[in-house]
């Protein structure tokens, strides 16, 4: 049962009675697959009066990154506040006003720089400004909640692609999120004080234990982004997604597998291939593929199967292609790059030691001891976070 559910399992207590927002898009469902946005709208002593879209807008039709402005929502008539309008991502004061409790439902997918939990930590951070309640649903991370990997976010780069200086993979639900936000000091921008004095309610999931992925639970995967239609494009964005985003390896083959396929803008298909084999990376294989493109003319590309979901390390891949990158391409494109893409990069990967050993190293930096190192590191924020944990192992 999803947070949603057991809300209405209990009869709404947490909301009822309240004029509440809510904080949601497309795949903020029940479990029968009814949208968060009707079943608060028909709940009985609950007054739903507006609507907040994050990237993507409500109902996901919105490629990455496109702002939009408020609008009223011609389905149900309700007003939608644009947390994506290129002005603020952050809800503001007027936006607040005459609201009780703020409501989020939101289904993270497990990866650091998806924007749905950057989105909610700002969100907390108004809400507790403006003296308003925050109710989080919890729903789970597709990823389950043991796998923990990558690196961590350093300081200089928090943003909208990473609002939580956790490691890549971060093994949390998007509700333990919420508590740890709420309860760490540090975490939300906001005073001691107004931190201290906010009010966060997480309602949990029934039957989740950390050790389920997603097919587990029984549920219908519906897609949280165009490019993450399914689990297996949300495997991927935490294997591919950082190794994608310099450089000229692409994911996806033509139109297709986003995140699970890769691909080269001028490497051929065998090449990385046999580059990949010889790496040996614990819990994947791949094997080649041909699509047909817009013009119907084949594509190649590698698909990439999880064979071995214990032994597999989510970012690992990511690295390396990166290292790949500077072997197979004319020119370092970590050394080359502008400024400008340098930064996008570091916003997204998070280790300004990596990236310069990437410009230094090229072809031969050592991603083996900058791996060891995050495993260390992540093991250690795993042990510190426990502590707001919801879910069994």
């Amino acid at each position: 049962m999803l947070g949603i559910d057991v809300l209405e399992s209990q009869g709404f207590a947490a909301v009822k009675g309240k004029r509440i927002g809510l904080l949601t898009h497309a795949a903020g469902v029940n479990r029968r697959g009814v949208s968060t946005i009707e079943v608060l709208r028909r709940a009985p002593g609950v007054k739903l009066v507006a609507l907040f879209g994050v990237e993507h807008d409500i109902y996901g039709e919105l490629p990455a990154g496109k702002n939009y402005s408020d609008y009223i929502d011609k389905r149900t008539g309700l007003q939608v506040f644009s947390l994506f309008s290129g002005k603020s991502r952050k809800p503001t004061k007027a936006q607040l006003k005459g609201l009780d409790a703020l409501v989020i439902d939101l289904q993270d997918i497990g990866a650091r720089s998806y924007t749905y939990a950057s989105a909610m930590k700002l969100a907390m951070e108004a809400c507790f400004e403006n003296g308003i309640e925050v109710v989080v649903l919890d729903r789970p991370n597709p990823l389950g909640g043991l796998k923990v990997d990558g690196p961590s976010l350093d300081a200089e780069w928090v943003s909208y692609v990473g609002e939580f200086r956790v490691p890549y993979v971060h093994g949390l639900t998007i509700g333990e999120l919420a508590l740890m936000a709420a309860k760490a000091p540090g975490v939300l921008a906001v005073p001691e004080t107004v931190r201290l004095k906010g009010r966060l309610t997480v309602v949990p999931m029934r039957g989740w234990r950390r050790a389920m992925r997603w097919p587990e639970t029984g549920l219908a995967f519906l897609p949280t982004s165009p490019l993450v239609p399914d689990f297996a494009a949300c495997v991927g964005y935490a294997m591919t997604g950082l190794g994608c985003s310099l450089g000229g390896f692409r994911h996806g083959i033509g139109e297709q597998y986003p995140f699970r396929g890769l691909s080269h803008l001028t490497v051929k298909s065998e090449v990385i291939e046999r580059e990949l084999i010889a790496l040996h990376l614990p819990g994947l294989q791949f094997r080649r593929v041909a699509v047909p493109d817009k013009n119907s003319k084949p594509v190649t590309g590698l698909y990439i199967e999880v064979v071995d979901w214990d032994a597999w390390r989510p970012t690992e891949l990511s690295f390396y292609l990166m290292k790949l990158a500077c072997k197979l391409e004319p020119k370092n494109p970590f050394a080359a790059a502008s400024t400008g893409s340098a930064n996008t990069f570091l916003r997204l990967m998070g280790s300004t030691a990596f990236f310069n050993a990437l410009k230094r190293d090229g072809a031969k930096v050592d991603v083996e001891s900058f791996l060891a190192d995050w495993r260390k590191r992540a093991q250690i924020y795993q042990q510190q976070t426990r502590r707001y944990w919801l879910y069994p192992e």
